[in-house]
């Protein structure tokens, strides 16, 4: 029997358009608009100004806070200002724009498909160096992966997981990356379990990817203490805590991270990302991006360098068709809808999906019957349909008691809900109005 979580969860249509789309290296983008702020924490402190040179490589921006990453070029060329620019957020953000020149890489970058498995450096070193690549995780939340790597006193790991779920419909990114560098995930697999100090690592993949689960198994019987498990297909499994439950059978308490249960939980991107930090010497400055949709010409899977415009990734696929409704950050479950195609692509872009007309219209808002649909399909336990009325009538003291804050984000209440009440709208305000008044109230 298929592991999976217990506790809620609904199961959309698949649509995995892309999964057969081997991974394509999208050209060099002209201009590159790269964001100092790409990971969750404090924005990164330039290093550079208006008219420096770069290589790709080179770092460009500083994480200096505890909770930072560092943001490195992907491109060569010329510092052409340091400005405001609109993001995937929808807001100007502080980015820095290089007029592209070339591809000149930084030397010490190893750019061959040799794969390097002796693992020489120690666990501190490790860590020090994916702080300094500017490595955070790939699924979605850009956590810097130095600091989830760090456990704190008191808290022992004990088991890492690598989540090669992808629970969310339409992206095929981490399940291309899986067939494509499997090997190079599993010796990334065993840089972190270095670094965390742990002997035993679990791979989670869905039942949906049986070419995935059987290549990862195949490579994963010559690497000790690394296992791979099939999940059952069920929205949200990728989600860490819900991960967490299905494979080892431990609740994460409310309000508390992984390494509360002895568990760190890392992405499959992120995994790979980390090979190519410690063994390649390369900083994180390209990902895979899934761009799909039902009216896309040609979907796929695409090699992008952060800070190329999300347009060029649009024209690479066929162009925009002629019934796009909308274009989404993400997979239609938790993305989040563009403002504009010329946004660029960061560390956090799993995916673009271009919605149809027909697809991406919300029906009409129609009175909640309390059919308790949204708690039955919540994986967390919330009553969404109550922290909804409490966030519209501003009541954030009973929100923040009704645990708004474990809210995952996912949307299954949103998208169970019969009378098309906007649920994770208002869960997303809520958590932002509470997290604001608890950030306010611990500085005093």
């Amino acid at each position: 029997m298929l592991k999976t979580f217990k506790l809620g969860g609904v199961h959309p249509p698949e649509n995995k358009i892309s999964e057969d789309q081997a991974i394509e290296v999208l050209p060099i983008p002209k201009v590159a608009n790269i964001p100092i702020s790409q990971h969750l924490g404090v924005p990164a402190k330039p290093l550079v100004i208006k008219g420096d040179l770069v290589k790709v490589g080179q770092p460009l921006a500083k994480g200096e806070a505890f909770i930072s990453a560092n943001i490195h070029s992907s491109v060569s060329g010329k510092v052409l200002k340091i400005d405001n620019v609109i993001d995937t957020s929808g807001y100007r953000r502080p980015t820095i724009v290089i007029n592209v020149d070339g591809d000149e890489w930084e030397d010490d970058i190893d750019r061959s498909d040799e794969l390097k498995k002796e693992i020489t450096l120690t666990q501190k070193e490790i860590i020090d160096k994916i702080n300094k690549m500017g490595v955070v995780g790939l699924g979605g939340a850009t956590f810097p992966s130095h600091v989830k790597l760090m456990v704190p006193d008191g808290k022992k790991a004990d088991v890492l997981i690598i989540n090669g779920v992808e629970c969310e419909p339409y992206l095929t990114s981490d399940h291309r990356l899986m067939m494509e560098k499997g090997e190079e995930i599993l010796v990334g697999t065993q840089i972190l379990k270095k670094a965390l100090g742990v002997n035993k690592a679990l791979i989670g993949i869905e039942s949906n990817k049986p070419d995935a689960i059987k290549h990862m198994t195949d490579l994963a019987k010559n690497y000790e203490g690394i296992e791979v498990f099939g999940l059952k297909v069920k929205y949200p499994q990728g989600a860490e805590k819900q991960l967490i439950k299905a494979l080892i059978n431990r609740e994460v308490p409310s309000g508390k991270l992984p390494i509360e249960v002895g568990a760190v939980v890392n992405n499959a991107g992120t995994a790979f990302a980390a090979y190519e930090a410690i063994q390649k010497d390369k900083p994180l400055f390209e990902r895979v991006v899934t761009l799909t949709g039902k009216s896309v010409k040609k979907p796929g899977n695409f090699l992008v360098r952060i800070g190329t415009p999300i347009s060029e990734l649009v024209e690479a696929a066929g162009g925009l068709p002629e019934d796009s409704g909308k274009v989404i950050g993400g997979g239609p479950m938790m993305g989040k809808a563009l403002t504009s195609l010329d946004v660029p692509v960061v560390k956090g872009t799993s995916g673009i999906l271009i919605m149809n007309e027909s697809d991406s219209n919300r029906e009409n808002v129609l009175n909640c019957i309390r059919c308790s649909k949204c708690v039955s399909v919540c994986p967390m336990g919330l009553e969404p349909y109550l922290l909804e009325k409490l966030v519209m009538i501003e009541d954030f003291e009973r929100t923040e008691k009704e645990k708004v804050m474990d809210c995952i984000e996912c949307g299954s209440c949103h998208y169970t809900c019969p009378a098309n009440r906007p649920l994770l709208d208002y869960l997303r305000l809520g958590k932002s109005k509470v997290g604001y008044i608890i950030r306010t109230r611990s500085k005093k």
